[in-house]
């Protein structure tokens, strides 16, 4: 199934669920920071998500529904990565350079993002190496 596309509101809301694994809308709502969205956009927003099969009722207790997120943290930090890596015509270089224009990427930055590139590089060989054998 293809991953939906979500607002940034959406994708909030998935945070709060993220970090407390099911929540009634209210429980939602507290916890945006203030000023905090209006409990109807809340609502038609979850119901929205729902349609979209990013959330699901799991349960209701009297009169509110408890929902959970049905979209992995890791698959909807890809799908905004892809996205935003679209506007680059698909590659990360051309978004690296504007990161360094913008000051928001540092040298330091650079150098860690080279550790983790090397590391991950290690691990993909190792895996090759035990597949092979």
């Amino acid at each position: 199934m293809k991953r939906p596309k979500l607002a940034k509101l959406e994708l909030r809301i998935l945070e709060a669920l993220w970090a407390q694994g099911r929540a009634s809308m209210r429980e939602i709502q507290e916890a945006f920071p203030e000023p905090r969205p209006a409990y109807t956009t809340i609502t038609n927003t979850v119901y929205r998500m729902e349609a979209k099969h990013a959330v699901r009722r799991v349960r209701k207790i009297g009169n509110a529904d408890i929902f959970e997120p049905l979209i992995a943290k890791d698959a909807a930090r890809d799908s905004v990565l892809d996205e935003i890596l679209s506007f680059f015509g698909g590659r990360p270089q051309p978004m690296m350079a504007q990161l360094v224009e913008s000051g928001r990427l540092t040298l330091d930055d650079i150098r860690e993002l080279e550790k983790a590139a090397a590391e991950a590089d290690r691990q993909r060989k190792a895996e090759r190496m035990r597949k092979s054998k």
